[in-house]
């Protein structure tokens, strides 16, 4: 069992260590406080292939590996989660259902652009009362003279509404199966549609700095060529999406908790008590201590799962476990780091205040906690 990265995976790693710590660190927490996207931030990334990474380059992609977009989002969330989770919703929500279930003519149309980073695109899944009952599906598509005309409502849908936004794949409702079962179908809804229209951006507790808004259908009208993938398989093709989904966020999970490290650790040599610096004390010591045999175990975990992707195994029950523990590693290990700042970690001066905020919905996006522990019950045959 080999667990060195090769020396593309090394490479990439460090470009995106690099990148995160000159110009992504620098800029979170005033992009954080204003609640401002990073536009800047986003067009240096596809500068340097990160929008595209684990596509080919014949669709305009860089053609990593997804242990390479692991890594990578790992990197990046490592200095802002905000900057972390539009590079991992872009690709792993936006651009790979193209790649995954577009025609040639759509990944040239949509793929191509996408993965040069041109254009941000959103994947239109939950809703306002669709949440982890995703297959509970409202909106509706009516196919009537060759056009799908869409009803209805999107919630909390990423990347959706910025400046390079160009448009957004929704699951809706297309009719009913033999057995008369509703027929969910996935569509592509670009930006310009007339009847889809893109609320304010959400206020949120933390992911300030990136875009996120409820998206409302009304009557708009797409051709019917702009159904993706097979007629009816949406369901299966969307929880096929948030399969890989779940290992980038995982990674920004994981991503997270050492910037977190990170922070404490360096607050901890500085901080002095009782006159001398409190990493001197076992508690502290202790802390750190587990903080990082969590985060390495974590990140094992999320690395297996996108190993096994790339070796073209199954891999869903590993991207869940990464996905689950992750999330839960990030929310311990943030905690933690609050706790050795002490009363400045309370305060919006220092970074942990803003990874605190921003590490809550890692146990809610892509599948809730409760949600996978039912899929992983249902992975292992209960």
């Amino acid at each position: 069992m080999n667990f060195e990265l090769t020396d593309e995976q090394k490479a990439i790693r460090d470009l995106c260590r690099a990148f995160a710590r000159d110009e992504v660190a620098p800029q979170a927490e005033h992009n954080d406080r204003e609640e401002r996207f990073p536009y800047e931030l986003v067009r240096k990334m596809a500068d340097l292939g990160l929008m595209g990474l684990p596509f080919p380059e014949k669709y305009g992609g860089a053609g990593a590996d997804t242990v390479s977009y692991a890594l990578a989002v790992m990197e990046i969330a490592r200095a802002d989660a905000s900057t972390g989770i539009t590079l991992a919703a872009h690709v792993s929500l936006g651009a790979s259902p193209f790649y995954l279930f577009g025609t040639e003519k759509q990944k040239e149309e949509f793929l191509v652009p996408l993965a040069r980073g041109e254009k941000l695109w959103g994947f239109g899944l939950t809703e306002p009362n669709a949440g982890s009952d995703a297959g509970g599906t409202q909106t509706h598509a009516d196919l009537r003279d060759g056009k799908w005309v869409i009803n209805g409502t999107k919630a909390f849908i990423t990347n959706s509404g910025t400046d390079i936004s160009g448009g957004t794949t929704i699951t809706a409702v297309t009719g009913k199966d033999e057995s008369g079962r509703r027929e969910i179908s996935t569509i592509i809804v670009p930006q310009d549609t007339p009847g889809f229209t893109r609320s304010k951006k959400y206020k949120k507790m933390g992911w300030r700095a990136s875009d996120t808004r409820e998206l409302s259908f009304a009557d708009a009208e797409v051709p019917e060529e702009n159904l993706l993938g097979e007629r009816g398989k949406g369901l299966k093709n969307f929880l096929t999406i948030l399969d890989g989904g779940r290992i980038s966020v995982a990674a920004l999970s994981v991503g997270l908790a050492i910037g977190a490290y990170d922070e404490a650790f360096k607050y901890a040599k500085e901080r002095r008590q009782f006159g001398q610096p409190i990493a001197k004390f076992q508690a502290i010591q202790f802390k750190l201590a587990d903080m990082l045999t969590e985060i390495e175990h974590a990140k094992l975990m999320v690395l297996k799962a996108a190993w096994e992707k790339d070796a073209g195994l199954p891999f869903e029950l590993s991207a869940s476990l990464a996905k689950l523990y992750s999330g839960e590693v990030s929310h311990r290990v943030v905690n933690e780091a609050l706790q050795i700042h002490g009363g400045y970690g309370f305060m919006d001066e220092y970074p942990i205040s803003r990874m605190y905020r921003d590490q809550k919905i890692n146990e809610i996006g892509e599948g809730t906690n409760e949600v996978q522990r039912l899929v992983i019950a249902r992975q292992i045959g209960l």
